[in-house]
This record gives structure tokens, C-alpha cells and sequence, in this order.
């Protein structure tokens, strides 16, 4: 199971990468948990500067920007065929 966390304080764009993130989980059917991390000593503890982020089973793999759907389904499905491997 892939472990998702999206990085941010409740802004516009950590709220819209958080629901992006839940929608291409559920259209890839990819076992997956995806939580919103809010809080400040949590985010400080992945080293981010900016946020939204999105941390993949504790990596960082993507800070400050939202990216398209196409390319959130890709980096996702990627990880996810990784994991079965």
C-alpha cells in the first residue's frame, strides 16, 4: 500500500492537489492512503519550503507547484507499479 501525504496549510492550492491526488488514486484504482498534513512541525520535518507537496511513502516527490492531472495519474502510477515489483 502506497502512503500519500499532501503538505500545506489548508490554502486553495494544498486543498485542490489533496482532492486531485484522492481522484487519480481512485481512477487507477491504486492502493493508496492519502492524508492531508496540516501541521507545521510535521511539514518542517520533510524540509519544505513550499507548499502544496506531496510526499510518496515519506519521500518528497513534488514542492511548490500543482501539477497537471496527467501528470500526477503518471507519477502515481508509477510509484504504485514500482511497489508491486
Amino acid at each position: 500500500m502506497v502512503t500519500i501525504k499532501i503538505l500545506g496549510s489548508g490554502c486553495a492550492r494544498c486543498e485542490t492537489l489533496y482532492k486531485m491526488t484522492r481522484t487519480a488514486v481512485e481512477e487507477l484504482q491504486i492502493e493508496a492512503t492519502v492524508e492531508k498534513v496540516g501541521d507545521i512541525q510535521e511539514i518542517l520535518k520533510f524540509a519544505v519550503m513550499r507548499t502544496p507537496a506531496l510526499v510518496i511513502d515519506e519521500k518528497v516527490v513534488l514542492s511548490g507547484e500543482l501539477p497537471s492531472v496527467t501528470a500526477l495519474k503518471s507519477l502515481l502510477y508509477n510509484v504504485s507499479q514500482n511497489q508491486n515489483k
